[in-house]
């Protein structure tokens, strides 16, 4: 099985040079990797998550050509079949493969949050898009107090914003 290294590789490869997606997809993977190792979750977990962290904007380019734009709903439905096959020759299980690409397909989806792999991942990613976009500090305390359940998503969310 590749490593999380060798995953992330070959997705920088993938992003064929576009500099903001490869540092997005980078601080997200860093912001679960951290906390899913501050909580504590299994190695098998952690390694789903890091691998849905780095893949989970996979379908951005796709949509920008298609669309026109990243709306997560498009991310989120083209995203599936793009991660399913990137995946496929990295020596992943198809249950880990089918978990990430349900990760992927739902990274933008705040409701019916199954799982603390999906719940961290949208913890990470919405840290990073906060930093990115600038989001009002009432806005991130409204997602604080209305998504965020990890102990560790919030402290660290609460440092890096000062809320």
């Amino acid at each position: 099985m590749m490593t999380i290294a060798e995953i992330m590789k070959k997705m920088i490869t993938f992003s064929n040079g576009n500099i903001h997606d490869i540092d997005h997809f980078l601080h997200v993977w860093s912001y679960a990797k951290m906390i899913g190792e501050l909580e504590q979750i299994d190695p098998e977990t952690q390694y789903i998550l890091e691998v849905a962290a780095i893949t989970h904007d996979i379908a951005c380019p796709l949509c920008r050509e298609k669309y026109g734009n990243t709306n997560g709903k498009y991310q989120e439905e083209e995203g599936i079949p793009l991660v399913t096959d990137f995946l496929s020759d990295t020596g992943m299980t198809k249950e880990q493969i089918e978990r990430v690409a349900y990760l992927v397909g739902h990274h933008h989806t705040y409701t019916d949050i199954d799982g603390i792999d999906y719940q961290i991942l949208i913890e990470a990613d919405y840290i990073v898009n906060a930093c990115e976009s600038g989001y009002s500090k009432q806005n991130i305390s409204d997602f604080m107090d209305k998504i965020m359940k990890t102990a560790s998503g919030k402290t660290i969310a609460k440092e890096v914003f000062h809320v």
